[in-house]
C-alpha cells in the first residue's frame, strides 16, 4: 500500500535527471538526449548537497535517477551510496545498452538500489529496438533484468503508449509477468523533446486503453500505474458504485494520485526544479535554492496542488481531485498547466464549456 503523505509538504516521488546523456535516440525522448555529458550537469559535489537537501523533505523520501542514462555517470554508484547513507530511497531508471552489465548491477546493489525500472515498448527485438533507435537495447534490457532478479533489486518495466505501440500492450504486459516485476508503468505520450513527432492515440482510445488497463490491475501479478494519466484513476472509480462516502468523486481524498508538481517534483541535470520532465517550466535552480522551499513555497508549484484554479472542463470535472488532468499534457498543448487535459475524452455533466482539444488546435494554428 502507497504510504499517506501530505502532498503540500513533500513530493511521493522526486526525480532527479543526473545527466541527459545518452547512447540511444529513442524517438520519445523527452530530453532529446546527446552522446556527450552536458559542461553544466550538476557535480558529484553539488549532487551530494541537493541529496542533502530532499532527505529534509522526510525520512525515507524516494528518490529516482533518471537521464538521459545515468550510466555515462561515473560517480553514479557514490550517488547511490550517498543518498542511501542519507536515508533516501534510491532508485533508477537507466537505458538498456551494454553499460547496464551484470558487474555495473551488482555495484548498484552493493551500494544500496532500492529498485530498477527498465524500459520496454515492444514485446521482442525488432519492436522494442527499432522504437529504441538501437540493436541490440532489447537483449541488454532482458540481461538486466535478469542480473537484478538475481541480486534482488526489485524490477519496474515503464511503457511508452503512443498509436506505435499501442496494439503491442497485450504481448508487453505478458513479457512483463514473465519477467518479474513487481510494477508495470504505462506512460501516455506527452509530445515534448523527440516525442513530439510521435502520434498520440486518440482520447476515445486512450479511454479503452485504461478501461483495459484496469482489467489487467485486477488480475495481473504485478501492480500498474499510469504515468502523464491521471484520469485513469477516474476510470477505475468509475467502476465503484457511487456510496455517497468521502472518497466519492467530489469527496475529500484528494491525495489518491499524483499529478506534476502535486506529489512529484523533477530536478533537471542543470539543477531546474520542475513539477515534471515534461512540464519544463522552472520554479527554482539547487542546491543553490533550495529544493524544499521551492517545492514547498514557489507559486508554480503552489498553484499546480489547487486543483481549483484548474481551467475548462477539467476544473468543472468532479473528479478533480482524485484525478486533475496531466499538467503536462495541457502545458505541451496549449501552454498553460492549468488548462484542461486533451487526452481525456470525459465531459463533466452540464459542461457547455470549450473542450480542450479545441483549445489544442487553437494553440498550435495561432488563433
Amino acid at each position: 500500500m502507497v504510504p499517506t503523505v501530505d502532498t503540500d509538504r513533500r513530493p511521493l516521488v522526486l526525480i532527479w535527471e543526473v545527466t541527459q546523456a545518452c547512447d540511444l535516440t529513442c524517438e520519445h525522448c523527452r530530453a532529446d538526449a546527446q552522446p556527450r555529458r552536458h559542461p553544466d550537469e550538476l557535480t558529484t559535489a553539488e549532487g551530494k548537497e541537493l541529496l542533502d537537501q530532499v532527505a529534509d523533505f522526510d525520512e525515507r523520501q524516494l528518490v529516482v535517477l533518471s537521464g538521459g542514462d545515468p550510466m555515462k555517470r561515473p560517480d553514479l554508484v557514490d550517488l547511490v551510496d550517498y543518498g542511501t547513507d542519507q536515508g533516501l530511497v534510491m532508485s533508477l531508471t537507466p537505458s538498456g545498452t551494454e553499460n547496464l552489465d551484470r558487474e555495473a548491477i551488482e555495484g548498484l546493489a552493493d551500494a544500496g538500489l532500492k529498485r530498477i525500472a527498465l524500459s520496454l515498448d515492444g514485446p521482442d527485438a525488432e519492436s522494442h529496438d527499432a522504437f529504441r533507435g538501437e540493436s541490440g537495447s532489447f537483449e541488454s534490457t532482458m540481461r538486466a533484468a535478469e542480473a537484478a532478479g538475481k541480486v534482488g533489486i526489485p524490477l519496474q518495466i515503464n511503457t511508452t503508449v503512443c498509436e506505435r505501440t499501442v496494439d503491442d500492450l497485450p504481448a508487453i504486459r505478458d513479457r512483463v509477468a514473465d519477467l518479474g516485476a513487481v510494477l508495470w508503468s504505462v506512460f501516455f505520450l506527452v509530445p515534448v523533446g523527440r516525442g513530439a513527432v510521435l502520434e498520440e492515440i486518440s482520447p476515445e482510445r486512450a479511454e479503452r486503453v485504461m478501461a483495459w488497463l484496469a482489467d489487467v490491475a485486477e488480475e495481473a501479478p504485478f501492480g500498474l500505474k499510469t504515468t502523464e494519466a491521471p484520469h485513469y484513476r477516474r476510470v477505475r472509480q468509475q467502476r465503484v458504485p457511487d456510496t455517497g462516502d468521502r472518497d466519492g468523486p467530489s469527496g475529500g481524498n484528494r491525495r489518491s494520485g499524483i499529478v506534476a508538481g502535486d506529489g512529484f517534483a523533477f530536478v533537471s541535470h542543470t539543477g531546474e526544479v520542475y513539477p515534471s520532465g515534461f512540464l519544463p517550466e522552472s520554479a527554482g535552480t539547487a542546491p543553490g535554492e533550495d529544493v524544499v522551499d521551492v517545492y514547498r513555497n514557489s507559486d508554480l508549484f503552489e498553484s499546480l496542488r489547487d486543483r481549483d484554479q484548474l481551467h475548462g472542463k477539467c476544473g468543472a470535472c468532479p473528479y478533480r481531485v482524485v484525478c486533475g488532468g496531466s499538467r503536462s499534457r495541457a502545458y505541451a498543448a496549449t501552454g498553460d498547466p492549468l488548462a484542461s487535459d486533451p487526452l481525456c475524452s470525459y465531459v463533466p455533466e452540464g459542461y457547455d464549456g470549450p473542450l480542450p482539444w479545441d483549445e489544442a488546435t487553437r494553440s498550435v494554428s495561432g488563433d
